[in-house]
């Protein structure tokens, strides 16, 4: 495993290999932030998503084929989470070395807004804010002023994986794998207490996420960018 500066090319999850291990770590924690957030979010939403945008596409098409008037929710959390990204870019152009604590208190100020808003019972403004904050996520690890690693969404990961998998039969090697296995099970792992926390703390599991993300950004204070 290198350090952090090197060539990041296209795929946002072919970076993970090239962190160091504080940032590695710190990437698997907001996967798994990321995850937490989308579960309950998903429990919340009846089956939609607030970070997993493919899946909110899928249901997207699916709805306009069966029944257009229930496509608007799908199509209103792609546009807010399309708006957490630029929110979330601009407020990590602005911070500039600090961009990463500074992306970090907006997702947990975003993240508090949703909590406050289910107290009130305000449905769609706690969807508006867990999708926004899980789009502005993203921008926690940039690179020349682009993604360098995908926090909530796996594809690229479990596809870096099968790469790895097949280096091994074919005698290339399989370089990195653990750190997609495990920016993987972040996720799942963080998913799996999103759920147990709806079903067993529901008051109580979004002041957990924002306090999880308010911790990440003090840790992210000691880091460089």
């Amino acid at each position: 495993m290198t350090s952090w500066p090197g060539a990041w090319g296209a795929d946002p999850h072919g970076a993970m290999n090239r962190l160091d291990r504080q940032r590695q770590a710190m990437a698997i924690g907001l996967a798994a932030l990321a995850g937490y957030v989308d579960a309950f979010g998903f429990l919340s939403a009846d089956g939609f998503f607030v970070s997993f945008m493919s899946g909110n596409s899928t249901r997207l098409a699916v709805n306009l084929a069966e029944a257009p008037a229930r496509a608007i929710l799908p199509a209103l959390l792609i546009l807010g989470f399309v708006a957490g990204v630029a929110a979330g870019a601009v407020v990590a152009e602005k911070a500039a070395s600090r961009r990463k604590p500074a992306v970090l208190f907006f997702v947990a100020m975003l993240l508090a807004l949703a909590a406050l808003a289910r107290m009130a019972r305000w449905h769609g403004a706690m969807l508006s804010a867990l999708v926004l904050a899980m789009g502005a996520l993203n921008n926690t690890f940039r690179r020349d002023g682009e993604v360098a690693v995908g926090l909530t969404y796996m594809t690229g990961a479990l596809v870096r994986l099968g790469q790895a998998v097949a280096g091994l039969f074919l005698g290339s090697g399989a370089q990195g794998w653990g750190a997609y296995l495990m920016l993987w099970a972040g996720l799942v792992v963080g998913a799996l207490c999103g759920a147990l926390a709806f079903l067993h703390f529901p008051a109580g599991a979004s002041w957990l996420a924002a306090l999880w993300t308010a911790g990440m950004a003090m840790i992210a204070l000691r880091l460089r960018a």
